[in-house]
């Protein structure tokens, strides 16, 4: 799914997500542009920000298109895209989510459906910043 547009777009069609919005986080910068982020300087990753019901789509529903929908094993990576802005990483927001996280990504390793390890960080949420108006959406309105 490579950068945080395509990943967006996917989560945005999960029954129960009732909005999404891409970002950066896990930076040292405030309030970066999309072009301060490309520097590599930042420390940021590009995030989609996931508002949902979980009534409808379980927090672990969610992690499994995650995991689904790009490859875990490389560091700083997906696609074409490279560099820290690209990591694979889930920001929680509690223990629970936390705990859930460390477990399917637990189960995911022990599956056998990767030959390389997993490296997706599982950190703290940390800032959050709301990309640029231009990457709302974008798949949408392109």
């Amino acid at each position: 799914m490579f950068n945080f547009w395509g990943v967006e777009t996917k989560f945005g069609k999960v029954e129960g997500v009732i909005e999404t919005e891409v970002g950066y986080t896990g930076g040292a910068t405030k309030n970066p542009t999309y072009k301060d982020v490309c520097t590599k300087k930042t420390g940021h990753a590009e995030v989609v920000k996931v508002t949902f019901d979980p009534s409808i789509v379980s927090y672990e529903e969610l992690l499994e298109i995650f995991w689904d929908i790009h490859n875990p094993t490389t560091l700083n990576r997906q696609g074409w895209d490279i560099g820290t802005q690209y990591r694979s990483a889930v920001f929680y927001s509690n223990e629970e989510q936390r705990l859930s996280a460390i477990k399917l990504k637990g189960k995911l390793e022990s599956s056998g459906k990767y030959k390389k390890q997993i490296v997706t960080e599982i950190v703290p949420a940390a800032e959050y910043y709301k990309a640029e108006e231009y990457h709302q959406k974008y798949h949408e309105k392109n």
